[in-house]
């Protein structure tokens, strides 16, 4: 049975994390799998979002897998950790939006994944943390880095030192989730997000995602330069052009992603 399931609806791929009764742990084929995914899908032009979600009732993913961990050597243990290290980054650099629906646990690895991804949405059940200094390692996958970029220095500190699990509304209220929503509708709203963006040029999406995302790593001259480029790879798109046509002729635009 595959660990990583992939479905595609239209222009939007659920990936699904599909290791329920492990709380869908990363094992090194796990992460395997979602590169392989990943790579695939990264140069899709008919996927304009992704989706990630965890399969089950419990958990999102509860992180590395532990059980894996024990019966792993030194240079295995590197071997995962610049793997999820890797396909996390990955997400990061998708160019096309991707979109965390939490429907349980997010630990460790699990909160890195979501915190890699443009957008997350969760159940208020949900608990999400990085654990990692009760079991005295820290985060490997991104996590003292991008939990820094949403919510600054001192409130990462303070849940990554005390590796505290906190609830999804505590999470909305520091700014880590975008919304916070019943398990029924999480998936429909997740999908709602997905496809009022998929409803723009895709192009100009990823453009606009890429220039976000170097904003929190150069000063502001240097991303205005950024913005800049980005704008000019634009200009000489078919859809530009086409935006402008369906605005004269009052139809919706149909966007090609030329």
């Amino acid at each position: 049975m595959s660990k990583v399931d992939t479905e595609l609806t239209g222009s939007i791929a659920t990936i699904m994390l599909n290791r329920p009764e492990r709380l869908n742990c990363f094992d090194f084929d796990t992460l395997q799998q979602l590169e392989d995914t990943l790579q695939n899908l990264q140069s899709d032009r008919e996927i304009r979002a992704i989706m990630f979600t965890g399969a089950g009732e419990k958990a999102f993913s509860a992180g590395a897998d532990l059980k894996e961990r024990q019966t792993l050597n030194e240079k295995e243990v590197r071997r995962n950790v610049n793997k999820i290290r890797y396909v996390f980054n990955l997400i990061e650099e998708m160019p096309q939006p991707t979109i965390a629906a939490i429907n349980g646990y997010a630990l460790g690895g699990g909160f890195e994944l979501a915190l890699a991804c443009d957008f997350r949405l969760a159940i208020p059940e949900a608990k999400m943390g990085l654990t990692e200094v009760s079991w005295a390692i820290i985060p490997g996958a991104g996590g003292t880095q991008r939990l820094t970029n949403l919510i600054g220095p001192s409130y990462t500190k303070e849940l990554i030192l005390t590796a505290r699990k906190i609830e999804a509304n505590a999470a909305k209220e520091l700014g880590i989730l975008n919304a916070v929503v019943s398990k029924e509708e999480l998936l429909i709203e997740a999908a709602s997000l997905a496809n009022e963006i998929s409803a723009n040029g895709p192009l100009a999406v990823t453009q606009a995602k890429y220039a976000i995302n170097q904003a929190a790593n150069v000063d502001i001259h240097t991303g205005l330069a950024i913005e800049a480029k980005a704008y000019e790879v634009i200009i000489p798109t078919e859809d530009r052009v086409e935006a402008l046509h369906a605005f004269n002729e009052k139809r919706p635009a149909n966007f090609k992603g030329k």
